[in-house]
């Protein structure tokens, strides 16, 4: 059986990281790979999370299973922190939430129960918007098609085109929304197209299906949740799949999680039977090690508070070095505009430049990037911005 399948072609990020680990030159630039990076190249663990590490690990007694719902403190405090403090909604009846393996987990969670409720529903997500985002969702069944988004114009949201593509979907449609930090182009929304965005859904009777990936790495903490909150208020359904592989760090520990807003508490409690159900199939129950992290750190006031002090770190160093970036391509390239990457947020941006330009930038320069020219900013390091600039330089005039 197994002799009949066709060998894939690697994963275009998986194939980018090990080109780059096998590329000799001591100049090299890694911009492909979504990971935060500090000023020595590296991903660090957060001391935070050091000391919530020793914390939990030495008040454990076991290593048994949590449950399919996951850490019950994770999934509390995940609810504060993504809705505030001050949110009834975080506490409400109508609102059901499990922990999930990743964000990745968390959004097939979510399509898995869309597919349920409704076989037939549309998901409709950003042009572009993350790659895995396809597969995520599509593998369960679901149908996916696309409604405009990013303006290579200008490098932010074609928010009139956006409106008008969403004002035509038919009812229940659901549409999938980053909540900030856009990946890949780094273009979000301001609170005042959140407002209208708010208002078309709730008009049309439409769903939204949030990616919350990299809360507190956009504006901040608070900032970053303003559309979401304003959808989980406004409406009377909504997804929410998070993450905490950014904002503490914890990627290869996988934790996130799903939050589901119903009409009525009976219909939470509905959802939340089907959630377990559907983990209990696909990997029967989550890691606990990072859930239970996040969850110390959360819960504990000084912890919580140097969390907060290393993630406004983290934002600050993201935003200088876009300054930086594009102070520097602006000497090296006066002819090509730039600005754009002043004005996004989060981690990526497009770069805005020819796939052949990306292919000259990794052969010549040993820059690399993705082919459609996303990049990592945080990838930059003050020592090598100059160094990128004048490689973007050189292969625009190629």
């Amino acid at each position: 059986m197994l002799e009949h399948l066709d060998r894939l072609a690697p994963d275009p990020i998986l194939g980018l990281m090990a080109a780059f680990r096998a590329d000799p030159d001591p100049r090299k630039v890694d911009l492909g790979v979504g990971v935060y990076r500090d000023e020595r190249g590296e991903t660090p663990v957060m001391q935070a999370v050091r000391e919530a590490e020793r914390a939990v690990l030495e008040r454990q007694t076991t290593k048994t299973y949590v449950a399919p719902a996951g850490n019950p403190s994770f999934n509390e405090a995940m609810r504060t922190l993504v809705l505030g403090a001050d949110s009834p909604l975080a506490r409400s009846e109508r609102l059901c939430a499990v922990q999930a393996p990743g964000g990745c987990g968390a959004l097939r969670l979510g399509a898995e129960l869309i597919r349920i409720a409704r076989p037939e529903a549309v998901v409709h997500v950003s042009a572009p918007t993350w790659a895995n985002h396809v597969p995520l969702l599509s593998n369960c069944g679901l149908k996916l098609e696309r409604y405009p988004y990013f303006d290579a114009a200008t490098g932010g949201v074609a928010f009139g085109a956006m409106l008008s593509a969403l004002d035509a979907l038919p009812p229940r449609s659901v549409v999938l929304l980053h909540a900030s930090c856009h990946n890949p182009t780094g273009a979000d929304l301001e609170d005042a197209q959140w407002r209208e965005v708010a208002a078309l859904l709730r008009r049309r009777e439409l769903l939204p299906f949030i990616d919350m990936a990299y809360q507190g790495l956009g504006r901040g903490l608070e900032e970053d949740a303003y559309g979401l909150r304003l959808l989980a208020a406004e409406l009377p359904e909504a997804l929410i799949a998070t993450s905490c592989s950014k904002n503490f760090g914890l990627y290869r520990e996988r934790v996130g999680g799903l939050m589901v807003l119903a009409q009525s508490g009976a219909a939470a409690d509905a959802a939340l039977t089907q959630l377990v159900r559907i983990a209990r199939g696909l990997y029967s129950m989550p890691p606990d090690h990072g859930a239970a992290l996040v969850a110390h750190i959360l819960t504990t006031a000084p912890l919580r508070a140097a969390w907060q002090g290393e993630l406004a770190t983290m934002r600050t160093r993201i935003q200088q070095l876009r300054a930086a970036a594009a102070e520097a391509l602006a000497a090296a390239c006066p002819s090509k505009d730039f600005s754009h990457i002043l004005r996004q947020r989060g981690m990526f941006s497009y770069l805005g430049v020819s796939a052949q330009t990306v292919q000259r930038l990794r052969a010549a320069h040993h820059v690399y990037m993705t082919e459609d020219s996303r990049i990592n900013v945080a990838g930059l390091r003050v020592e090598t911005i100059e160094y990128f600039a004048q490689a973007v330089a050189q292969a625009l005039a190629q």
